[in-house]
């Protein structure tokens, strides 16, 4: 009898045992996440939900170390490491994505979308979609965008109202040719340097001014080294979320599909948080002392109209596949 309640107990343990949930075996990982962004930035309380959310849903399992404040290099700096597997994270503007997958440059076409509903129904789309599926041949894997916001022009020379208020003016920009070569189109003179380059460009002199979103502009108070700020909305920028594919590939799929639902859950989070900064910062970009104004929705359309020649040459460069999607789904979410 007690022969056979031992052998029962013993079936009755290996049967737990083998039924008990794949965490169990789960190494515990630490995730490096790098940004550019300051611990006070939306992208920053971004990170921060997604590690909070993942470690509670792997049961501590996948940890994530954030690294802010370029604390792990450039954005290009960055996106290397991923793809040579020696940092598993980031979450860079779709712009320096554009220098792996050039249709991501259709993201950053000036005055392409006005609104951030129409925002996030281009990129949640089959569009936003289609970039993300070209990125697993670079050696990157997305779990979606996130917010940055519509981008604005800083200076310190005068208030930006018009087309003709960027003649001459010395604009750092992005190291992307969609935004070289609209500044270019507007009459600025735009200059490519890193995010770390620019807070003392712009104290030395050696650029006018920069432009992004009202959040980005307070959060490296930039207030401190530029006097005019101007809602000139030409860019909706977004950030995506990437992971190393050579990490990617060693997760098991529980572990892949914790990694989704965090982003996915993240996501909402996120974007609510920035868009509520954006609206924040511009009352403290005043009281810092900045004279901000407002552009006029047809000045804006005269600032598209003088870039259309350059948005045509770089459609004509891209996926004809990819720019039709872009085309229709714009007309699907302008409607």
């Amino acid at each position: 009898m007690k022969k056979l309640l031992s052998l029962t107990l013993a079936g009755a343990c290996a049967a737990f045992l083998a039924s008990a949930p794949a965490q169990a075996d789960t190494p515990v990982r630490t995730i490096k996440f790098g940004h550019l962004n300051n611990t006070d930035h939306p992208v920053s309380f971004g990170v921060q939900k997604f590690a909070k959310l993942l470690e509670e849903k792997s049961g501590g399992k996948l940890k994530v170390r954030e690294f802010p404040a370029s604390t792990l290099g450039s954005e290009l700096q960055q996106q290397a490491a991923l793809q040579g597997g020696v940092q598993e994270m980031s979450a860079p503007a779709t712009t320096s994505v554009a220098g792996i997958v050039k249709e991501f440059g259709l993201v950053d076409f000036p005055f392409s979308v006005s609104s951030f509903e129409e925002a996030d129904a281009l990129l949640d789309g089959p569009f936003g979609q289609a970039l993300i599926d070209k990125l697993p041949e670079k050696g990157l894997v997305a779990l979606g965008y996130w917010d940055l916001g519509f981008r604005n022009i800083t200076n310190s020379k005068h208030p930006v109202t018009r087309t003709e208020d960027l003649a001459g003016l010395k604009i750092r920009v992005i190291p992307n040719p969609v935004f070289l070569k609209t500044f270019e189109a507007l009459g600025a003179n735009p200059l490519p340097l890193t995010f770390g380059e620019l807070y003392n460009a712009m104290e030395s002199k050696a650029v006018d001014g920069q432009e992004n979103p009202f959040s980005v502009i307070l959060s490296n108070k930039m207030y401190e080294v530029q006097k005019y700020v101007s809602a000139t909305n030409h860019v909706y920028a977004a950030n995506i979320v990437l992971v190393s594919k050579k990490f990617w590939d060693t997760l098991s799929p529980q572990e892949q599909q914790w990694m989704r639902e965090t982003a996915d859950e993240t996501r909402a989070y996120q974007r609510k948080v920035s868009r509520e900064a954006a609206q924040k910062a511009v009352d403290q970009l005043k009281a810092h002392g900045m004279a901000y104004n407002d552009v006029a929705p047809e000045e804006r359309q005269r600032m598209r109209d003088t870039a259309q020649p350059v948005l045509d040459q770089f459609t004509a460069e891209y996926d004809p596949a990819i720019v039709k999607l872009y085309k229709d789904e714009l007309a699907r979410i302008h409607k």
